[in-house]
């Protein structure tokens, strides 16, 4: 009788740890099937509300993350050794195209890399600070090379009161931005902006919390002797950040830019005429106190001038800029230059600059590098000391 109880209590016992093994072995069923669950609704959240928005990004030649709430600014390079202005501001689903320099085949450049933020073929603003070559002449555009304007529908577009300029390429440019306006394209001077007339307003809203802001120039209804400075000016307000541009002008217009407009800093500035000597000057720097400053032009060109140390960006305007940030980034860079022949190819510096911001952190991405100026070899072998 006892062989028989020990038995069944030995039964017992092993039934006791077959069913324990079972709850166990369900129990690490079930939380492996929650951490898979858990993973797929991460991965999910992941892709539809972060990676989707984001775009993928990281590799070579391609935009870093953009987030639903920040802007990018880019600045770009055009496709030959010239000085020349474009710039891409993208708010949201809002593209805003600043001149369309250098030449009339940057248009190609330009297309090239618009059309990798802007999807929809639709520009909503268009601004056009002046009427120099360097600035209009792929909107100008010729039988070879496309206007921007054919090659884009374009909303709204601002450019500069006065000029002087009486060259081919304006006569293009003025052609070719009324073909637009035909289309059916809203056409208003800076001056109309400021002053609010004929339909025009001074701020703009791009996207939620980020507005355009036209400028009073006392050379939107004066005449200077200098082209440069009937540029058209604008702020860009990100929450507290502020972004100036000023296209290319000088330092009596930067003067009266003072004079004539309750300057705020500004977190971002586009150095006024590619870096000369008679731009960004004290007077402007003092005010608006720049963190980060990108310069369009070709580093160490001869494009306007024989003297090496008056070449773009010149050291009178670096080292005012110094005062306040070593963030300086320049587009493109002069090689094998011959200063007497005035002959010279290119290569790229930091090339296509962008700044990704949600108005208080910045990422600065170049397609070739993202080191600031006064890092480089060409800082040190040129305008150091």
């Amino acid at each position: 009788m006892a062989g028989k109880k020990k038995k069944r209590s030995s039964a017992k016992s092993g039934g006791r740890r077959a069913k324990t093994a079972r709850r166990n072995s369900k129990l690490l069923t079930s939380l492996l099937a929650a951490f898979l669950v858990l993973a797929i609704l991460a991965g999910l959240s992941y892709y539809f509300f972060i990676y989707r928005k984001r775009g993928p990004g990281g590799e070579s030649g391609t935009p870093p993350a953009v987030f639903t709430g920040e802007i990018s600014l880019h600045f770009l390079e055009l496709g030959n050794k010239y000085a020349g202005d474009c710039i891409l501001i993208k708010a949201g689903d809002t593209e805003v195209l600043i001149d369309g320099g250098s030449r009339e085949q940057s248009a190609d450049a330009i297309e090239r890399y618009v059309n990798r933020f802007c999807t929809d073929g639709i520009l909503e603003y268009v601004i056009v600070t002046h009427a120099d070559q360097d600035h209009i002449a792929a909107f100008a555009g010729n039988k070879t090379y496309p206007s921007l304007f054919e090659r884009y529908e374009c909303r709204t577009i601002v450019d500069f009161p006065l000029t002087d300029k009486n060259t081919q390429t304006y006569a293009h440019y003025c052609a070719s931005r009324d073909a637009e306006v035909k289309a059916g394209a809203v056409h208003y001077t800076a001056l109309q902006c400021y002053r609010e007339t004929g339909g025009a307003k001074r701020s703009y809203a791009l996207a939620e919390g980020v507005t355009l802001e036209f400028l009073y120039n006392y050379y939107y209804e004066h005449r200077s002797s200098d082209e440069n400075n009937y540029s058209v000016c604008f702020l860009i307000t990100q929450g507290t950040s502020r972004y100036l541009f000023t296209g290319d002008l000088e330092k009596d217009g930067e003067k009266r830019l003072v004079e004539g407009n309750d300057l705020p800093r500004c977190k971002l500035f586009k150095a006024g005429h590619h870096g000369s000597n008679t731009s960004s000057t004290e007077e402007l720097l003092s005010v608006i106190r720049p963190e980060y400053v990108c310069i369009c032009c070709c580093a160490g060109s001869p494009e306007y001038t024989g003297i090496a140390e008056n070449t773009f960006p010149t050291k009178g305007m670096l080292d005012r800029v110094l005062h306040y940030t070593r963030q300086i980034f320049v587009t493109s860079l002069a090689t094998d230059v011959d200063l007497e022949k005035r002959e010279w190819n290119y290569t790229s510096m930091n090339g296509d600059i962008m700044i990704v911001t949600d108005g208080v952190n910045f990422t600065v991405q170049g397609s070739k590098n993202s080191v600031p100026l006064p890092d480089t070899d060409w800082y040190a072998a040129n305008r150091a000391g």
